[in-house]
C-alpha cells in the first residue's frame, strides 16, 4: 500500500494561467504619446509552433493527447468557433469522467479558462490529434486517479498527457506525492509522455523561501517553464525568461526539489545543490513561450482573452510530442534522458537572461527555463524511443511501360494485329480474309473457264 488518501476534499492543486490585464485608461493614453510603450503582443498557438519550428508536414494524426482537469469546463460552441477562426476544423473531443468529475462550464473567471487553455493550444499546435479531457475532483485521490485513469484508457489511448496544475511542495502530504509519483512513473514504463507546467509564481511558488511546484518536480514528468517571446514569423527576435513579478502577472516557477533526488540524466546539468540532503531534482527540463503580456489569444465562454503562465506550455510540449509520435510512428515516451544528452544541445532556443526571483538564465541548463525553448525540427529526430529504427518508407514500384505496336509488313496476306483487342486490329484481320477469299474465287472461276473451252475445242475436232 503506498498511501491511503481521500480523507481530505480540500482543494489541493491550482491552475497555472495568468490572464493579461487591461490597462488602466491613464495608462492607455500615457502609451500613446510615447514610442517605447506599444501595447504588448499576442499570438496564436499555431504561431508560437511557427517559431518553434514544429514541422508543417505533420499534425499529429492517429495520437490522442490527455488532459487532465481538475475543474471547469468547456462549450463546443467556443471551440468550433475559435478553430474556425484559425481555418482550423474543431478538434474530436471526448470527455471522461473520473471519481465523478464533469465537464462543468460556468464563466470566463473559473477554471474554464484553464480548460480551454488547454485544448485549444494543444489542439490547434497538433490540430490532427484527437483530444480527451479526464475531469476529476480537486483532490489528491481525484488528481491520482485521473492520471492512472488516463494512462491505461484502452478506448482513448493517449501517448501524451497534459498537466496544467499542481502546488509547491509543502502543500502535498507524502503520501500523495509518492502515490502520485508512481502513476507518472507508470506512464513512463507504459511509454506514455508526461508535460506538466512548473508553476507561476516564481522561485517562491507562492510560498516561504524557495520551493518547487509538484507534480512538475516528479523526476518522470517533463517539468515545463516559460518565457517571455517576441518572434516574427518563424524567426524569434528575442526570448527572455518569464518574469512580470512587478507588475503582479507572475513569473516561471523552476528551482531545486527537496523531494526527490537529483536524477541520472540531470547530473551534468549543473544543478544548484538543494537545501536538504533528500532533494535535487532541478525544475524545469523545458520551457516555452508563457509571459500574459506575450500570451495566447484563447476564446473562453464567448470572451475572447490572451492568456499566458506556465499552463499554455505543457499543452504546447505535449503537441509537440503528439507530432513528434506522428512523424516517427512511435511513441517517444519518456523524454528526458534523450533531452539532456550532450547532442540535444542545439534543439533548443538557450534562453540566458532574465531570473525568477532566486535563480537567474544562463547558458545550459538553468532554475528558470531548463533547457531552453524547442527547435522541434531538430528536436524530433532525437525523441526516437531507445533500439527503435523508423519503418523506411516502401518505394513505390514503377508502372511497366507498354510493349511497343508492331509495325504492318508488306507481302503478307495476314495483317499482324497492332494492338491486341482493339478493333481497329479486329477489322483488319477480317478485311486481310475477305481479301484472300476473293482471290481464291477468281483463281476458281478462272480454272473452270479454261476446262469448258478445252471441252468444246474436242468436240468440234470429232466432227
Amino acid at each position: 500500500m503506498l498511501a491511503v488518501l481521500g480523507l481530505d476534499n480540500r482543494p489541493q492543486a491550482k491552475p497555472h494561467f495568468r490572464v493579461r490585464k487591461t490597462p488602466e485608461p491613464a495608462a492607455k493614453a500615457e502609451a500613446s504619446t510615447t514610442a517605447e510603450a506599444v501595447a504588448p503582443s499576442s499570438y496564436t498557438p499555431p504561431q508560437v509552433a511557427d517559431a518553434y519550428q514544429f514541422p508543417g508536414s505533420a499534425s499529429g494524426a492517429g495520437q490522442t493527447i490527455g488532459i487532465i482537469e481538475l475543474g471547469g469546463g468547456y462549450r463546443q460552441a467556443d471551440l468550433t468557433a475559435y478553430f474556425k477562426s484559425l481555418s482550423l476544423a474543431a478538434p474530436a473531443i471526448t470527455a471522461v469522467s473520473v471519481d465523478g468529475g464533469s465537464n462543468a462550464p460556468s464563466t470566463a473567471s473559473s477554471a474554464d479558462t484553464e480548460v480551454m487553455l488547454d485544448i485549444e493550444v494543444a489542439s490547434s499546435v497538433a490540430p490532427g490529434a484527437a483530444i480527451a479531457v479526464y475531469f476529476t475532483p480537486n483532490t489528491d485521490q481525484g488528481f491520482i486517479d485521473a492520471i492512472t485513469t488516463a494512462i491505461h484508457d484502452t478506448t482513448n489511448k493517449p501517448s501524451v498527457i497534459s498537466i496544467s496544475w499542481g502546488g509547491p511542495e509543502s502543500s502535498w502530504t507524502s503520501q500523495a506525492m509518492t502515490a502520485l509519483d508512481a502513476a507518472c512513473q507508470s506512464a513512463a514504463a507504459l511509454g506514455v509522455t508526461i508535460t506538466v507546467a512548473a508553476g507561476d509564481n516564481g522561485s517562491t511558488d507562492g510560498g516561504t523561501g524557495n520551493n518547487v511546484d509538484f507534480p512538475a518536480s516528479s523526476p518522470n514528468v517533463l517539468a515545463c517553464g516559460g518565457t517571455e517571446l517576441d518572434a516574427n514569423g518563424s524567426t524569434i527576435v528575442s526570448e527572455v525568461v518569464w518574469n512580470e513579478l512587478a507588475n503582479g502577472e507572475g513569473a516561471t516557477g523552476g528551482g531545486v526539489s527537496n523531494v526527490f533526488p537529483l536524477p541520472s540524466w540531470q547530473a551534468n546539468a549543473n544543478v544548484p545543490a538543494p537545501s536538504v540532503k533528500t532533494g535535487g531534482r532541478g525544475v524545469p527540463d523545458v520551457a516555452g513561450n508563457a509571459d500574459p503580456t506575450t500570451g495566447y489569444s484563447i476564446q473562453v465562454d464567448g470572451q475572447t482573452m490572451v492568456v499566458g503562465g506556465t499552463s499554455a506550455v505543457a499543452p504546447l510540449w505535449a503537441g509537440l510530442v503528439a507530432v513528434a509520435n506522428q512523424q516517427m510512428g512511435a511513441q517517444a515516451g519518456f523524454i528526458n534522458p534523450a533531452i539532456y544528452a550532450a547532442k540535444a544541445a542545439s534543439a533548443f532556443n538557450d534562453i540566458t537572461q532574465g531570473n525568477n526571483g532566486a535563480f537567474s538564465a544562463g547558458p545550459g541548463w538553468d532554475a528558470c527555463t531548463g533547457l531552453g525553448s524547442p527547435i522541434a525540427s531538430q528536436l524530433i529526430p532525437l525523441l526516437a524511443p531507445a533500439g527503435f529504427t523508423p519503418t523506411p518508407t516502401p518505394t513505390p514500384t514503377p508502372t511497366p511501360a507498354p510493349p511497343p505496336k508492331k509495325k504492318k509488313k508488306k507481302g503478307k496476306k495476314t495483317i499482324e494485329v497492332a494492338s491486341a483487342g482493339k478493333k481497329v486490329g479486329k477489322k483488319t484481320e477480317k478485311e486481310a480474309a475477305k481479301k484472300a477469299e476473293k482471290k481464291s474465287a477468281k483463281k476458281s472461276k478462272k480454272g473452270s473457264g479454261k476446262k469448258s473451252d478445252k471441252k468444246g475445242s474436242g468436240k468440234k475436232k470429232k466432227k
